[in-house]
């Protein structure tokens, strides 16, 4: 009997370690440590960096020195890209994986061809990191000589370098490209309308254009191509919280953020910003302490620039089953790693006056 009393006793107690154990791994724990976002947010620098911002956009010594800094060697920088051109509406700056040449030759020859418009002046770069690759290395070297249309710096090209991509990015547009109106980040993989993204740039508002009358009235308050200083920040929102069980990729330590919620951030896959809003939040960088996934330190920026973030359902994070009238007034869709499936759609639709 006490034997069968000492056995029940230990399996039970297994089981108990078992149980805790899972609950450790799915973070269940760690929630209750977690401090609330909206009562105690502060990512550092700890404080109002508006100050500091202004001061560097204007050339001046802040009173209070950087915290970070993205200091990039670009080994390839197309620095020509925008010189010159007047009146510069849009630039795409496309996040690129350094073996993906099909997807990049697909780009140029559908969504991502410059023009496409004459009326108005687009131009697109592709962002890249390092690769170990050295043939890969010297076919893109052939390819920035051939399109100049090339961007890469000196990092690692991974999945948890892309805040470095992005962050490059920005620093490609203060040096080499600063006076777009709007600036589109957007990866290799999406299909885009440009026609419905120049659309929705000139006033986010009212977009699309289904509608009803009076609350188009109701929204157009004001025409973003005659407000220069607007601060726009858009894409897909989301509001959620950091993964804390362990075995998640996006798996987050109470260390790098203690918080229950994210601040609200666009999903990267693709986002649009103003020229005012990007220069703010490139600023906002030497202020803010790097984080690891890219949207979510989009997020933070934009959150302690006071910037917030504009949701339209016409940008897709996931990808949408394709047939020719649900795309009429799609910005963007994710989902289109396929070449030739991005040309075929792109060729449909622009048939359909719709890209």
């Amino acid at each position: 009997m006490l034997k069968m009393l000492t056995a029940r006793k230990s399996k039970t107690l297994v089981s108990g370690g078992c149980f805790l154990i899972i609950l450790y791994y799915f973070g269940v724990f760690t929630h209750l440590f977690e401090s609330e976002f909206k009562s105690y947010f502060q990512y550092p620098y700890d404080g109002d960096i508006e100050e500091f911002v202004q001061a560097l956009r204007s050339n001046a010594s802040p009173k209070v020195p950087p915290i970070n800094t993205y200091n990039f060697h670009f080994a390839k920088s197309s620095p020509n890209k925008c010189k010159g051109v007047e009146n510069l509406r849009l630039v795409y700056l496309v996040k690129s994986a350094p073996g993906n040449f099909d997807r990049r030759i697909a780009i140029r020859g559908s969504w991502g061809y410059e023009h496409r418009f004459s009326d108005v002046e687009i131009r697109m770069v592709f962002l890249l990191g390092e690769s170990e690759d050295a043939i890969w290395q010297r076919k893109i070297q052939t390819e920035s000589e051939r399109f100049k249309d090339i961007v890469q710096a000196n990092f690692t090209d991974s999945y948890y370098n892309n805040t470095f991509k992005t962050m490059m990015g920005f620093t490609w547009v203060v040096r080499f490209c600063p006076t777009a109106r709007f600036y589109m980040f957007v990866d290799d993989d999406y299909y885009v309308s440009t026609k419905n993204l120049l659309r929705f740039i000139r006033n986010p508002t009212a977009y699309p254009n289904y509608l009803e009358p009076a609350k188009q009235r109701r929204l157009h308050q004001f025409d973003f191509d005659l407000d220069v200083n607007v601060r726009l920040y858009a894409g897909y929102v989301f509001k959620s919280a950091p993964h804390r069980h362990r075995i998640s990729k996006w798996y987050v330590s109470l260390s790098e953020y203690p918080y229950d919620m994210w601040p609200p951030y666009v999903t990267a896959g693709a986002y649009v910003v103003s020229r005012e809003a990007l220069l703010d939040m490139y600023y906002a960088s030497f202020y803010t302490k790097h984080f690891k996934f890219d949207d979510i330190y989009v997020g933070l920026l934009a959150f302690k620039c006071k910037i917030e973030p504009y949701h339209c359902d016409q940008f897709y994070f996931n990808k949408v089953n394709y047939n020719l009238e649900d795309y009429k007034f799609m910005v963007a869709s994710h989902g289109y790693g396929d070449p030739r499936e991005l040309v075929n759609v792109w060729t449909q639709q622009r048939a359909k006056n719709n890209a």
